[in-house]
């Protein structure tokens, strides 16, 4: 990433409004510093040669207190908005990336990209606040404070100005070299906590299976081993860090000095007054300053700068097509997928392959067929989150001639579905808020005792006001499964699609599916499953099996 990503900027609005401030923020520090230097030069050379009283200089002493307060001021006031500009930023980033990959769909996210986005938009974009707060002001500075110091000391001696204008390239020079090094430590750092977040995701994700094997302490070396190339990573970061400030305070000093030494010999020839003099001592130190900032700095935000080219990267990926029309009625209108086939990733097989079913409205379609034939692919095919790579997915109102599913905007369609899958998605908050937001409780009671979760209410203190974590933690995974089904039921959509829904229920809680079932049936809502168990397959109107077959390669 450069200095300055112009695309940063692109995908950050707020990041402009903070470069205009720091660039104005920049000028007035400038504007502080060169006052500063002329006023302590002149209240010093007149103490020092004992020619002026207290009187003399008290206007001076009083301008230059004057100007520290105001610079202690600016200071204060880059501080303070550099925070706000890095928390607004990165939170557009997050959300534009979360966006943008939700907009890319399912396949893209299982294609491996699904961890390595969770740890970028949760601990990786965090990192970007160094670049921010301290960083990007010093750059800024750098590029106003340096150059109008150097014109002033021009002014002053040119002979310090050429002292300096040789000295000074040494800064950024050290710091590029140095800061190559450190870049790719970060960007190796980045990758070891991506391994180690998706490596951790489907740990996690995996535990009851691996329990139920007692195979729980099996992963235990990798992890650790992660944590380690983790550890290994972040101090060869901090190390390279210590040694670039190092240098650069070597350089800087050796340069100040080179100048403070040519100022003596030429005041002691009398080439030189002592106001002048003491005006460029002061005015040196701050020509380097912020170089030497901008690479102290620059180590603390590498990794910042890492996380924000892989958020570059996601947002980059171009978007698959979107529809504009607004789609028709679902309660009258028949859902067709002609000879469709969808590519599995990785497994040299089309599933589903040339599928073809009709979901016309009030009837309940059920497939079937062997694990991975591809039935969940089918129901993302459905609800309008994966393009079929063949065949066309269509909708037609009686009347009307058939409407391309790809032609319909995304959002005027899923207004009218409703999908449970087999991990529901439940929020942290209440049971309540997580089925329907502001509907009445006796419409809820009664969704409730269709799914059984009415069972559940009844044994909690709280009722429908008790409080769930992310995922549903304080639910067992069957509750979890009634309360996405009674979600469906109030939701009182068109089209409802249930990725085997009985799969974690006994046979008691399955009736209680089936029921359910019957019930959006018996409101002229359509319904597509996906079923293994008989039970659930003799209620559908249309059984449709669903199979894979292998597909050419393609030539080379």
């Amino acid at each position: 990433m450069k200095p300055l990503d112009p695309r940063l900027l692109r995908h950050a609005r707020a990041a402009r409004r903070w470069i205009a401030l720091s660039v104005g923020l920049g000028a007035l520090t400038a504007g502080l510093v060169i006052a500063q230097a002329l006023l302590l030069a002149r209240v010093l050379s007149a103490a020092v040669a004992g020619t002026a009283t207290v009187r003399d200089v008290r206007t001076p002493l009083i301008a230059l207190a004057a100007v520290l307060l105001a610079r202690v001021a600016v200071t204060w006031l880059n501080e303070r908005w550099a925070h706000r500009a890095a928390g607004a930023v990165i939170a557009e980033l997050r959300a534009r990336v979360v966006d943008h990959a939700t907009a890319l769909g399912p396949r893209w996210l299982a294609g491996g990209a699904g961890a390595p986005l969770t740890t970028l938009v949760t601990r990786g974009l965090d990192a970007l606040e160094p670049y921010f707060v301290r960083y990007l002001p010093q750059l800024v500075l750098a590029a106003t404070v340096t150059p109008a110091v150097l014109a002033v000391v021009l002014g002053l001696d040119w002979v310090a100005a050429v002292t300096i204008a040789v000295t000074l390239p040494l800064v950024p020079i050290f710091m590029v070299l140095v800061g190559r090094l450190t870049q790719d430590a970060s960007h190796r750092r980045l990758a070891t906590m991506e391994r180690l977040g998706g490596q951790m995701l489907d740990l996690v994700a995996g535990l009851p299976t691996l329990r139920a094997l007692g195979r729980e302490r099996g992963p235990i070396a990798r992890v650790r081993e992660l944590g380690e190339s983790h550890r290994t990573a972040t101090m060869t970061t901090l190390r390279l860090a210590f040694l670039s400030g190092m240098v650069l305070e070597l350089i800087t000093t050796l340069s100040v000095a080179l100048v403070a030494v040519g100022i003596g010999l030429r005041l002691v020839a009398g080439d030189l007054d002592l106001q002048t003099g003491l005006a460029v001592l002061v005015l040196a130190p701050e020509v380097y300053l912020p170089l030497r900032q901008v690479g102290a700095h620059f180590h603390a935000s590498t990794d910042g700068i890492a996380a924000a080219e892989r958020a570059f990267d996601v947002l980059e990926v171009p978007l698959p097509p979107r529809g504009l029309r607004d789609a028709p009625d679902l309660r009258r209108a028949t859902i067709r997928l002609d000879g469709v086939s969808v590519a599995a990733p990785g497994r040299g097989v089309s599933a589903p392959a040339g599928l073809t079913l009709e979901l016309r409205p009030g009837r309940v379609v059920a497939l079937a067929g062997p694990s991975g034939a591809g039935k969940s692919t089918t129901a993302q095919l459905v609800l309008g989150l994966l393009p079929p790579d063949a065949g066309t997915v269509t909708i037609q109102l009686p009347g009307h001639a058939p409407v391309d599913l790809a032609e319909i905007a995304p959002e005027s369609w899923w207004d009218q579905v409703s999908w449970v899958p087999q991990r529901p998605v439940i929020l942290p908050g209440t049971l309540a808020a997580n089925v329907a937001a502001g509907v009445d409780r006796v419409r809820l009671d009664a969704a409730a005792a269709l799914t059984g979760l009415d069972q559940v209410i009844a044994g909690l203190s709280e009722g429908w006001e008790t409080h769930v974590g992310h995922g549903g933690v304080g639910l067992s995974v069957g509750q979890r499964q009634r309360l996405a089904l009674t979600r469906a039921l109030v939701a009182d959509t068109a089209l409802v699609v249930l990725d085997e829904p009985s799969a974690h229920l006994d046979a008691q809680s399955e009736q209680r599916v089936l029921d359910a079932v019957e019930s959006i049936r018996a409101g002229g809502r359509t319904v597509l499953v996906v079923a293994h168990r008989r039970t659930l397959l003799s209620l559908a109107d249309e059984i449709v099996l669903v199979h894979a077959e292998a597909h050419a390669e393609e030539p080379s």
